[in-house]
């Protein structure tokens, strides 16, 4: 006799998956605190450094960034629970406008890098240059990749059916681009507000 599948034998299908994603955003959230603290560390021997190189970041550049990553975010989140409730157009139309607005993180930030690049700061310039390039260059492959990871799992359910692990997959991917969502949170106020009181 075959049994149907339920709602609920599907959500356990996909909460298998589940601790696999989060112990890779565990152990990437960790890194991301060492290099915090190392920041804050090497900020301390020279305050007036960190905040005076800090007052050359374009703080507008960065409030759109946040709006943007914060707002793609909530468009994977909407997306997702179109899938749960077997809505494949719903899911297919929200994660490409997550997409569409998250490409204007890339946008802004090319931007940032070359007016950093075309007035001579580059990572030699100072510490404070040197860890601004380097997290922020680390956050921007993780973004990469989380574009890349909608992008394929957006192809993937035009013909996946959305009741059985491949929805475990759509909330893993969600859930990362959360966490790059989160780690630009934490790196905004970092790099771009402290030392402006």
């Amino acid at each position: 006799m075959i049994l149907a599948r339920t709602p609920d034998h599907s959500r356990m299908e996909n909460a298998k998956s589940a601790p696999a994603i989060w112990t890779f955003i565990t152990a990437d959230v960790m890194a991301f605190g060492m290099f915090f603290v190392l920041f804050m560390r090497q900020r301390t021997v020279d305050p007036a450094l960190f905040n005076s190189a800090s007052m050359k970041l374009d703080v507008r550049l960065g409030v759109i960034n946040t709006l943007i990553l914060i707002t793609s975010s909530w468009l994977v989140v909407l997306g997702v629970e179109r899938a749960r409730r077997r809505d494949r157009a719903g899911l297919l139309r929200f994660w490409a406008i997550a997409m569409a607005v998250g490409a204007g993180f890339a946008v802004t930030k090319c931007i940032e890098y070359a007016d950093k690049f075309s007035h001579g700061v580059t990572m030699l310039t100072n510490d404070f240059f040197m860890f601004y390039f380097f997290l922020t260059g680390i956050h921007f492959l993780h973004f990469l990749v989380g574009m890349a990871a909608l992008g394929f799992l957006w192809f993937k359910a035009r013909v996946e059916p959305l009741d059985g692990p491949y929805l475990g997959w759509l909330e893993s991917g969600g859930i990362y681009w959360h966490m790059v969502d989160l780690l630009w949170v934490m790196l905004f106020p970092l790099l771009y507000l402290m030392g402006r009181a």
